[in-house]
C-alpha cells in the first residue's frame, strides 16, 4: 500500500497511502512546486506520522500534522470503511458535524487502522536560508527565540542545543561549531523578503549576545546543517558508548520557555546527568536525552527522579492531573526494555515497529461512547450492515 493519488496541484492536496514515506512524496512532487513540510526526522510513514500527531522542525511555520491532514481513510475495528470527511472530500474549511478527522490524528492505532491520508500541500519557498548562531548562555538563546517570535519574523525553523548537545553533534556528524548555546535558524521567502527577515533575525540575535550568523543558502550547505540536527539522538548516544538513552518530550508556553530550560539545565548539573537539550523552541517544545548505565541502580533513580521533577511544570498538560506533557520515547531497535525506569502516563515501554510508525491497537478506545459513527455523520461511513442507516 505505497500508492500517492488524487493529487490536484490547483488545491494544493495529495493522497497516500501508508506505504507513503515523506522523503518519497516529496520525491513525487519534484517538479511541481508543491511540497509536504512535515519533518519528524525520520522519514517516517505520513499515515504513521498522521495516527502519532506529529511534529517536527517546520511545525512553527506549517503547523503540526493535525492542521496538515484533510481527510483520512480508516477501518474501524468493527470492519467498516469510515472517510473521516467525505469520500473524496478534502475540505479546506469545514464548519458543519464533528471534526472526525481531528480526532483520528494523534490517536496512534487505538480507533482504527489509517489506511489513506489525505494532505494538505505547500507552494516551495522561492529562497531559503539557514544560519547558525551562539550565544553566551541557555537564557540567552531561549530568549531570543522568543524575541523573534514576538518581532513577527516568519521563521520556518528555529531549533534550539546546549553546549552538551553541540559538542556532541560537532563530533559526531564533523563539523566545527563552538561548544556553547545554539540557535538554529532557517527563514523562507522570496529573495528580496528573504534579506528583510535575515536583517531582522541579525538584530535580535545580537541583541541577546549572539555571534556567527553566517547564513548558508546552497541546498547542500543547509543539508548538512539539518542532517547534524537530525542526528542529534545518535550524538548523544555516542556521548558514552555502552549506555542506553531515555528521550523526555516537554511542551510548554512559549512565554514560559527560558524560565522552564534553564530551570531544567540547572536540575541536570544538580542531578549529576548525561543529558544534552535540544529541541523545536519556536512551538515551546524541548527534549532531555538522558544517557546512563541501566546497570547502575544509583544512576538509575536518579533519572527517575529527574524525569519526575519534569512534570512538576503545569503548562502543555497531557491532561492527567495537570502534569506537563512529559513524553518517554524508547527506541526499541537501540534500548531494551527497562522496568525500573518510569513510564509516563498513555506511554509505556512496549516494543514499537519505528519512531513514528507504532503498530495499531483497534478495539482499546471501543466504539467512540458506544455510538455508531454512521449515526454521528451520516455518509462518511462505508459497510454497514444490512438495514444499518
Amino acid at each position: 500500500m505505497d500508492a500517492i493519488a488524487e493529487l490536484s496541484l490547483e488545491d494544493f492536496t495529495v493522497a497516500v497511502e501508508p506505504g507513503v514515506t515523506r522523503k518519497a512524496l516529496n520525491r513525487h512532487l519534484h517538479g511541481t512546486g508543491l511540497w509536504f513540510p512535515v519533518d519528524p526526522g525520520a522519514d517516517a510513514s505520513l499515515c504513521g506520522m498522521a495516527a502519532t500527531g506529529a511534529s517536527g522542525t517546520n511545525a512553527v511555520r506549517y503547523g503540526t500534522m493535525r492542521p496538515n491532514v484533510l481527510n483520512l481513510r480508516v477501518v474501524l475495528p468493527d470492519g467498516r470503511l469510515l472517510h473521516t470527511a467525505g469520500p473524496g472530500r478534502q475540505p479546506r474549511k469545514r464548519a458543519a458535524g464533528y471534526d472526525l478527522t481531528s480526532l483520528f490524528v494523534g490517536s496512534e492505532g487505538t480507533l482504527g487502522f489509517l489506511t489513506q491520508a489525505t494532505l494538505r500541500l505547500h507552494p516551495l519557498p522561492e529562497a531559503a536560508a539557514v544560519t547558525v548562531a551562539s550565544f553566551p548562555s541557555v537564557r540567552a538563546a531561549v530568549a531570543c527565540t522568543v524575541q523573534v517570535l514576538q518581532a513577527a519574523v516568519p521563521v520556518a525553523r528555529i531549533e534550539f542545543l546546549d553546549e552538551v548537545m553541540v559538542g556532541a553533534c560537532s563530533r559526531y556528524s564533523k563539523m566545527e561549531l563552538p561548544v556553547t548555546a545554539t540557535l538554529l535558524l532557517e527563514l523562507h521567502g522570496s529573495r528580496n523578503g528573504l534579506a528583510e527577515q535575515q536583517q531582522q533575525a541579525e538584530e535580535i540575535v545580537r541583541l541577546n549576545g549572539g555571534s556567527g550568523l553566517a547564513w548558508a543558502e546552497e541546498p547542500e550547505e543547509r543539508g548538512r546543517l539539518w542532517a547534524m540536527r537530525h542526528d542529534a539522538w545518535y550524538a548523544a548516544l555516542a556521548l558514552r558508548p555502552g549506555c542506553q538513552g531515555y528521550s523526555t518530550d516537554v511542551c510548554v508556553p512559549i512565554s514560559r520557555l527560558p524560565e522552564v530550560v534553564v530551570e531544567t539545565k540547572r536540575d541536570l548539573q544538580d542531578s549529576g546527568l548525561t543529558g544534552p537539550m535540544v529541541g523545536h523552541v519556536g512551538d515551546g517544545n524541548f527534549h532531555c536525552i538522558l544517557i546512563f548505565d541501566t546497570q547502575d541502580p544509583e544512576e538509575t533513580r536518579r533519572v527517575h527522579a529527574f524525569t519526575q521533577r519534569l512534570g512538576r511544570w503545569g503548562w502543555g498538560c497531557s491532561g492527567r492531573e495537570k502534569r506537563c506533557r512529559v513524553r518517554s520515547r524508547v527506541h526499541s531497535h537501540l534500548i531494551p526494555p527497562h522496568p525500573t525506569l518510569p513510564s509516563p502516563p498513555g506511554h509505556g515501554f512496549k516494543p514499537r515497529t519505528g519512531k513514528y510508525g507504532h503498530p495499531a491497537r483497534p478495539g482499546q478506545a471501543g466504539e467512540l461512547g458506544g455510538e455508531k459513527l454512521d449515526e454521528i455523520q451520516r455518509g462518511q461511513v462505508q459497510g454497514a450492515a444490512p438495514g444499518e442507516k
